[in-house]
C-alpha cells in the first residue's frame, strides 16, 4: 500500500529535498507541502494523508499547535494523520510538547534517507519512532524540566504512578518495553506473545491511560519511575 505523505516546513529547500527523497521510493507519495502550521492543518484536512512530516518551528502556527489541532479538531471519521516531527534538537522543549500533543515520533533533520523512509513506515503503521539512542536523550531532557513548564505535560512522579494503578502486571511489563523503544515484534519475542496480541495490549494500555501514542506512554513510564532498577 502506498503511504501518502504531507510535508510541513517553512524552508522551501527542505521541502524540496524531502520530496526528492520520498518520491523516489515506490511505496510513498508526497501529496502536498505546507510552509506553516496553519497551511499544514488545512491541507491535511483536505488531502487526508497517512503521515504529516512536521517541522516544529514555523512562522505563525508552529508544528506543536498544528499537531494539537489535527488531533483535537479532526473533522473526518477515523483518526487524524500520524505526525512525524522533524527536529534539530536545538530546542528540545518544542519536541516534547509536540509529542505530548499527539505526534507519533521524531526524526533529526540530518537523518539519512533510509532512516527517514523507515520512520515514515513505522509511524504510518501506528507505532512510535523510538530509536533508543535518541529517545533516551529526549526523555532525559524532558524529565529534567520543571513540572508544569510545558502545555499538556504529563503529571509528575506520584501522580504518574497513580495513573498506572489501572494496569495489570502484564500490561506494566509491556509498557516498560514500549518505553525502552521495543517494537511490537520485539515485545512479542521478549514475552512469548504474538504480534497481534502485543498490539492489542498496547492499544488497551493507551486507552486506559488516556494517551494518544507510544511516545506519550514512554514519557509517562519514565515519569512514574518504571525504568529505574527494581521498579517492577
Amino acid at each position: 500500500m502506498t503511504i501518502r505523505v504531507l510535508l510541513a516546513d517553512d524552508q522551501e529547500m527542505v521541502r524540496d529535498a524531502l520530496r526528492a527523497v520520498i518520491d523516489r521510493r515506490p511505496d510513498f507519495e508526497v501529496v502536498g507541502a505546507a510552509a506553516d502550521g496553519a497551511e499544514a492543518v488545512a491541507l491535511a484536512t483536505e488531502l487526508r494523508p497517512d503521515v504529516v512530516v512536521m517541522d516544529v518551528r514555523m512562522p505563525g502556527m508552529n508544528g506543536v499547535e498544528a499537531t494539537r489541532r489535527l488531533h483535537a479538531d479532526w473533522p473526518h471519521p477515523g483518526p487524524p494523520p500520524r505526525v512525524l516531527v522533524l527536529t534539530t534538537f536545538d530546542l528540545d522543549e518544542y519536541v516534547h510538547a509536540a509529542l505530548r500533543a499527539g505526534a507519533g515520533g521524531f526524526l533529526l533533520k540530518n537523518s539519512p534517507p533510509d532512516q527517514l523512509a523507515h520512520a515514515l513506515r513505522v509511524v504510518a503503521e501506528g507505532e512510535a519512532m523510538l530509536a533508543p539512542s535518541v529517545t533516551h536523550r529526549l526523555i532525559g531532557a524532558f524529565t529534567a524540566l520543571p513540572a508544569g513548564l510545558l502545555p499538556g505535560a504529563p503529571p509528575r512522579h506520584d501522580a504518574a504512578a497513580r495513573l498506572l494503578d489501572t494496569l495489570t502486571a502484564r500490561e506494566l511489563e509491556v509498557l516498560v518495553l514500549v518505553a525502552r523503544g521495543r517494537s511490537n515484534l520485539q515485545i512479542g519475542e521478549d514475552l512469548g506473545l504474538s504480534q497481534p496480541t502485543v498490539k492489542s495490549r498496547v492499544n488497551r494500555i493507551l486507552t486506559r491511560l488516556g494517551l494518544d501514542n507510544r511516545v506519550q506512554a514512554a514519557l509517562l513510564a519514565h515519569e512514574a519511575g518504571l525504568l529505574r532498577p527494581g521498579a517492577l
